[in-house]
Formats: structure tokens, sequence, C-alpha cells
């Protein structure tokens, strides 16, 4: 994943995060879980996890720059979904949205997979 990918990405959650309405500690916790929010942490997770599955790709071999660069994309979509759906309801999702960003999410997870193997 390139930098400018990652950058995005990071930009779309800490907007989200403060577009919510949260107020941020000063030391952010190291899962960058966001307390009241169980919908948004999991979204979140699977996105980072994602990201760490097409990093190690990269670092293998196993995937190409231009198919991470691809599945960054397909990421970076989720997560400005996932912002989007934010700001409609001051920082949380529906269970409705959450389903439709994991149906998301598993369809890129299912396409990383395949790339990879």
């Amino acid at each position: 994943m390139n930098a400018k990918s990652k950058l995005t990405v990071i930009g779309l959650v800490i907007g989200a995060a403060i577009a919510s309405g949260s107020v941020m500690a000063q030391s952010a916790p190291a899962n960058n879980d966001v307390p009241g929010h169980p919908r948004v942490n999991e979204v979140n997770n699977r996105l980072q996890n994602q990201q760490n599955r097409i990093d190690n790709g990269l670092k293998n071999g196993t995937m190409s720059q231009a198919q991470a660069q691809r599945d960054d994309q397909h990421d970076e979509n989720i997560a400005r979904r996932e912002s989007a759906d934010e700001a409609r309801h001051d920082g949380h999702l529906t269970k409705q949205e959450q389903k439709n960003l994991n149906h998301s999410e598993n369809a890129n997870s299912r396409r990383i997979y395949k790339q990879k193997h």
C-alpha cells in the first residue's frame, strides 16, 4: 500500500471521529477503538486487517503493486462510505449500514485472498 493510500484511509477515519463529535484523548488506545461505537470499531478493525493483509502480500511478493492499489481503492471507498454514514447518525452506524459495509469488506477480502493464492 502506498503512503498516499494509507494517509487517505487514516484521514477518513480521523475525520469520521471528529465529525462524530467524539472527544479524542491525548493518548489514543493502541487498537484505535472508538469508545461506545462497537459497529464503527468492527468496520475500522476489519479495514485495518485488510490493509495489513495487502501490506503482507506486497512484502512477500504474492501481490503486485497494481493489485494492491486496486484493493486500497476498494478499502478507501468503504472508509468514505463509513464516514458518510457516521456523519448522518452522530458518529454511529445503523445495523443496515454495518451490514452493507461488511458485505463490501467481504467482497474485498475474497478478492485479496484470490490474488494472494
